[in-house]
């Protein structure tokens, strides 16, 4: 594997259940339970939601904006929390895109693309979407 197609993220408990995950660029995010006061600290649920939002919007932006600059980009995602026989895991994941690009043959041409741009991020772009969607193997290691 090469070494650019490696990626990585540790995390320092800063305290009971709360931590600051930092990647390799030293970009810090809070992370906490998700409950209570916890600073407005992301759970992690919340991080592998954002992980799949933040990873299809870049690929909408980066499809449509070349054909026109949108004037509102919204993108979310949302799933039920499942406490089931297989574990806690989360239910089906709904990434909702609210995009707009201003009048004009540009704005026409970017509307155009969007629904091919949300079709190439979820069935092959999106690294993150792709990981949830397919089998993917979580191993533990204790070091």
């Amino acid at each position: 594997m090469a070494d650019d197609a490696y990626r990585s993220v540790s995390l320092t408990r800063t305290g009971p259940g709360h931590f600051e995950a930092r990647n390799a660029r030293g970009g810090t995010i809070p992370v906490g339970m998700g409950a209570g006061d916890d600073g407005g600290a992301f759970s992690p649920v919340e991080l592998l939601l954002v992980a799949v939002a933040g990873c299809s919007g870049i690929d909408i932006d980066l499809l449509t904006s070349r054909k026109a600059e949108p004037t509102s980009f919204e993108i979310g995602a949302g799933a039920e929390k499942v406490r089931d026989e297989e574990g806690n895991h989360l239910g089906p994941v709904t990434v909702t895109v609210q995009v707009n690009f201003p009048d004009g043959a540009e704005g026409d041409a970017a509307r155009e693309r969007l629904p091919e741009a949300v079709a190439k991020s979820r069935d092959r772009l999106c690294t993150v979407s792709r990981t949830v969607a397919l089998p993917t193997p979580v191993d533990f290691e204790i070091s």
